[in-house]
């Protein structure tokens, strides 16, 4: 560490705990794809052990895709909150701090109640669009009923993440995600193999993590910031003030909240065909891009480690104008992510096939994945620089920034998506996912003088 500088230092302070955090969620959804590409083995009755493991496949990834459409549209939550907390962390505004948590919950708890109430039409309308195999379709409507559920405790924890990140303390969240994750796999394991249950159960073991996760965090945040929750209680407004306040689109907020809504639904609409586009084409190629994005989700949380630390020291010199200081953090941080991608480029080349022949022993999808894992390999390089400038942005309030970048690099998807996908099928389908991360990238670097830098 002595060999480090003191932005090195404050950026791992922050990235490492959150890469600890993150990388539970690739592992939990690496044991999900895992028991379900092995779920014929714990069928309980003729019926279910006629399904393949393919099917398990692919009925997870559809009904985790629907669960997602949901949750990442209101991913805002968090990157706001932590973007507002880390400006008034670099002021010193206690009860600007107080007001960014409050607003957040508040605002959590009544958009997860709404989702509760009208999801059967996104998921109705969810599985009309993706048209998947009867047998798939069943699998995902069931794990979807009971996820849903857990609104209420996953609109908090990104609310609950997104302060803590903004206060510099990346810890507590990791302790939370570990314990979330740690009791998901456990439960998944314990409902299918024991219980005898199959995709009810991993659904079943998700839920009851969440609600667990959800009340520690929320403990935690009142034994270790109730100094700064009651200094800044007497100004904070009632619950109905709060949700009056958050919803008012002409506050600075809610601007840069209906700016990451909407970066955020290009992304969802983006994940959403890719999944889409590989259930059309038959349930094997569904569960082979599947695998595959595994290995770039398990990159992705790497990524989303540097990213927060972006956001938290951005943020914070954003607060207090150093610009000096932000641009250091921004030039750092793309060392260190430029290493981090390269690493994971040649992990893949040298164990990546095998590491995909764990989870699942399907020789019809371990075939067709050797034909597609070459994709793969670029998924670091193209996306490294798409997800630390999303951090950075966040912090120094670049929202509507972020939103155009995603904005156009949706459409180069778009453009791939119709022209390549009817001539080369699922190779063109992988060649526009990558075209999308590597336009988010240079698009954001191209408006780098327009931020606080």
């Amino acid at each position: 560490m002595a060999l480090l500088s003191l932005t090195d230092r404050r950026i791992l302070s922050i990235a490492l705990p959150s890469i600890v955090s993150n990388i539970t969620v690739p592992l939990l959804g690496l044991a999900d794809v895992s028991v379900t590409g092995h779920m014929s083995q714990a069928a309980a009755d003729d019926t279910a052990a006629a399904l393949s493991p393919s099917s398990y496949v692919g009925g997870i990834a559809v009904g985790g895709m629907m669960f997602n459409i949901i949750y990442w549209v209101f991913s805002f939550l968090r990157m706001e909150t932590g973007g507002e907390t880390a400006r008034a962390f670099g002021r010193r505004d206690t009860a600007a701090l107080v007001l960014s948590l409050a607003r957040g919950m508040s605002l959590a708890v009544v958009l997860a109640m709404a989702l509760m109430l009208f999801s059967p039409l996104v998921r109705d309308a969810a599985l009309w669009y993706i048209a998947p195999d009867v047998v798939v379709a069943t699998l995902a409507r069931t794990y979807y009923n009971i996820c849903i559920f857990g609104a209420v405790p996953v609109l908090g924890l990104y609310v609950l993440n997104g302060w803590y990140i903004g206060m510099q303390n990346s810890r507590i969240p990791m302790y939370v995600a570990i314990l979330q994750n740690l009791l998901n796999i456990l439960c998944s394991l314990f409902f299918v193999f024991v219980l005898g249950m199959r995709i009810e159960g991993i659904a079943l073991g998700t839920l009851l993590a969440l609600w667990v996760a959800f009340l520690t965090a929320m403990l935690l945040c009142v034994r270790n910031y109730g100094h700064i929750l009651r200094k800044g209680r007497p100004g904070l407004p009632s619950f109905v003030a709060l949700l009056r306040l958050a919803i008012t689109p002409d506050t600075e907020a809610n601007r840069h909240n209906v700016s990451l809504f909407l970066r955020t639904l290009c992304l969802v609409v983006v994940h959403f065909m890719f999944v889409a586009a590989g259930a059309s084409q038959g349930s094997v190629e569904l569960a082979v891009n599947t695998l595959l994005m595994q290995l770039f989700t398990f990159f992705s949380f790497f990524m989303d480690g540097f990213a927060y630390a972006g956001e938290a020291l951005a943020g914070k010199a954003f607060g207090t104008a150093d610009r000096v200081g932000c641009s250091t953090v921004v030039r750092r941080l793309f060392l260190w992510g430029g290493v981090v991608s390269l690493l994971f480029v040649v992990l893949y080349a040298c164990a990546g096939e095998d590491f995909v022949a764990l989870l699942t022993d399907d020789a019809s999808v371990l075939v067709a994945v050797s034909s597609y894992y070459h994709w793969t390999l670029l998924l670091p390089l193209c996306g490294v620089a798409s997800f630390l400038w999303d951090g950075i942005y966040t912090g120094v309030a670049a929202t509507r920034l972020m939103l155009l970048s995603m904005a156009l690099s949706m459409l180069v998807f778009l453009a791939g998506y119709y022209s390549l996908i009817p001539v080369w099928g699922n190779h063109g389908l992988w060649v526009s996912f990558l075209a999308y991360l590597a336009c988010r990238g240079l698009i954001q670097t191209f408006f780098r003088s327009r931020i606080f830098i």
